[in-house]
């Protein structure tokens, strides 16, 4: 069981839990629930401030993979409308329906998916899709 005084070194709850730590509770947690909190952990299960909980959970769904940090420094090559333009072609939206969504012409469109495909290194819309959705863009 590990305690801290306040939520801000993530580092300590990361490295408590990785080492094998079965809890995590705060310093300011009441006697009672401090007492319930070694009893669940001397059962074999596992007990959390509800504070701790939420930031770890939040810690997780907020993680990027590898992979997601290649495609974003792939990405990083486009222009801002590049990159608008990019995230409707992944959003499986047609040229003229982009134009509309983002106030440019056809052409205009066009152009920026064929300058994409080229900085990209990419051959068709589909691959487009598929670097904006490793990439966890929308």
């Amino acid at each position: 069981m590990a305690a801290a005084d306040h939520l801000r070194p993530r580092r300590l709850r990361h490295t408590a839990l990785r080492l094998g730590a079965a809890g995590f509770l705060l310093k300011d947690t009441a006697p009672r629930d401090l007492i319930t909190a070694i009893r669940t952990v001397a059962e074999g299960n596992a007990m959390l401030a509800p504070t701790v909980t939420r930031r770890l959970i939040d810690a997780f769904a907020d993680r990027r993979s590898p992979d997601t940090h290649a495609a974003r420094e792939r990405l990083a090559v486009l222009t801002g409308k590049e990159r608008q333009v990019a995230g409707a072609v992944a959003r499986g939206l047609a040229n003229n329906e982009i134009a509309r969504e983002l106030g440019m012409s056809e052409t205009t469109v066009k152009a920026h998916v064929s300058r994409s495909l080229a900085k990209l290194g990419l051959t068709n819309r589909v691959q487009i899709a598929l670097l904006i959705r490793d990439s966890g863009s929308r």
